[in-house]
């Protein structure tokens, strides 16, 4: 291993883990025996998920949902006074779950076990198995699990400060501002719209392309027209100026038009932390995004080779920011951790394939390809649709926009994509992945079992039906 180190300064350990996200579930009975070091230098402890996305974000979606749904249950024939949400016990009880978990994993990593040490520094490679910490201490390894991370883009133009703000704290807000500019066309964007809109801010989303623009052309289109009803979304301008008074913030759009804003959240994309521990410095391979290449293994590649017992899991070497990608990374890198030291085989990170859902209003949830992405692939491909509206559950919601696309293998009867937005799309999502993962035809998926009448999942199986006609013409 490459440093300059003295080795009177080196704290030699089997293993360091980087990261207290997914890489914290690492340590395991099966590796009780190693000497291992934590490292983590973020504000709290656990990991993005835990204490600034997935899970906040959905504790706040739920009252959201609720309120938003109240305001509309009148083309149902409920009559309704209107709702008010407190922003502030909301936040307080969601934290007030979430904090102390943090703060209790914390704890457990620093005192809870003999033989892990917690690293609560930031630190950066000086050699492929070392690290070095802002206050000197030098780390070594024979094994190391670069879970770092990434964190959220910042605009020149629009420099983070109290009130231009990341989603790190968009829900630890002292109080809701009345209006918010909402800054990027992805999932962090569209769940926030969405989360302020139904608690009843004035909102407007700004993008410089349309959202989600590497979705289903008619996802997008859904999506726009009903997000539109809740909020103003902008496209095609980005932010040319922006200036701060007393009123708040006016941003001068790239079509010479203006807008007024108590507070904008940025959301304009995440980037690896790879620059933050200075992964170049080890030699390490690098995508043209700053991610580090790995291998099936997830082991890290240097001049487009592993490095033997450096591995890396999580955003900052998957092209999939998710975390249940994360998590499989982790369980692939805790199974090889073991095998390596025992000279055993690799296992091979071939899970697949990625669903991606979006917590907003309305929902989304989509893997695979779609049907032009099948088509320019060389693939013989249908498309069928399923409208909500179609089934006896769309009749109860009074749905007459939400869908349910298949793009499926002529002959195979392969399920070569599923795109779906509406009410609980995550949930109807999933026996799609199922097929899909175990490799399942779409022939004789509907008849082969019961379908719970009039539930959602019926959208499904008549998606199936259709399928399976589609492709035996």
């Amino acid at each position: 291993m490459a440093s300059n180190t003295a080795n009177d300064r080196v704290e030699t350990f089997d293993l360091i883990i980087i990261g207290t996200g997914s890489g914290n579930s690492i340590p395991s009975p099966a590796l009780s025996d190693l000497k291992i070091a934590i490292v983590d230098d973020g504000r709290w402890f656990g990991g993005t998920c835990l204490n600034a996305g997935c899970i906040p974000t959905k504790m706040f979606v739920r009252p959201a949902d609720l309120a938003r749904n109240v305001r509309e249950a009148g083309r149902l024939g409920v009559s309704t006074a209107g709702v008010d949400l407190d922003w502030n016990a909301v936040r307080d009880r969601v934290f007030g779950r979430i904090d102390p978990i943090s703060q209790g994993g914390e704890a457990y990593r620093d005192s809870g076990e003999p033989n892990i040490s917690l690293v609560r520094e930031t630190v950066r490679f000086t050699g492929t198995h070392e690290i070095t910490t802002t206050s000197g201490r030098v780390l070594r390894a024979s094994q190391i699990v670069i879970g770092g991370g990434s964190r959220p883009r910042e605009l020149e133009v629009l420099p983070f400060g109290d009130t231009v703000f990341t989603s790190d704290d968009a829900m630890r807000l002292e109080s809701l501002p009345g209006r918010i500019v909402v800054i990027g066309g992805g999932v962090v964007a569209a769940e926030f719209a969405a989360i302020y809109s139904g608690f009843g801010a004035e909102v407007t989303q700004i993008n410089r392309s349309p959202l989600f623009r590497d979705l289903d052309r008619d996802i997008r289109a859904t999506f726009t027209s009903a997000g539109s009803r809740n909020w103003t979304i902008r496209t095609g301008v980005e932010v040319a100026e922006a200036t701060h008074g007393d009123a708040g913030w006016t941003l001068t759009l790239t079509d010479a038009s203006t807008l007024e804003a108590d507070a904008v959240l940025v959301a304009a994309g995440r980037r690896p932390n790879t620059d933050r521990l200075d992964t170049p410095a080890a030699g390490f391979d690098h995508h043209e995004d700053g991610r580090l290449q790995v291998d099936e293994y997830q082991r890290v590649l240097l001049g487009g080779q592993p490095v033997g017992g450096v591995y890396a899991l999580g955003d900052i070497s998957s092209p999939h920011q998710l975390k249940h990608v994360a998590n499989q990374d982790a369980r692939i890198v805790a199974s090889n951790l073991v095998a390596e030291r025992a000279d055993a085989p690799l296992t091979a990170n071939t899970l697949g394939p990625v669903p991606y859902t979006v917590f907003s209003a309305p929902e989304i949830a989509v893997f695979g390809a779609t049907l032009d992405e099948a088509k320019a692939a060389g693939k013989d491909a249908i498309e069928v649709r399923q409208d909500y509206g179609g089934t006896a559950w769309g009749w109860a919601l009074e749905d007459t926009e939400s869908f349910c696309k298949l793009v499926v293998e002529r002959g195979s009867g392969k399920l070569l994509g599923a795109h779906i937005i509406g009410p609980d799309a995550p949930i109807l999502l999933q026996p799609l992945i199922q097929a899909a993962s175990f490799g399942q035809s779409v022939k004789g998926l509907a008849r082969g079992q019961y379908w719970p009448h009039p539930a959602a999942t019926e959208i499904i199986e008549n998606a199936l039906l259709h399928a399976e006609e589609e492709i035996q013409k």
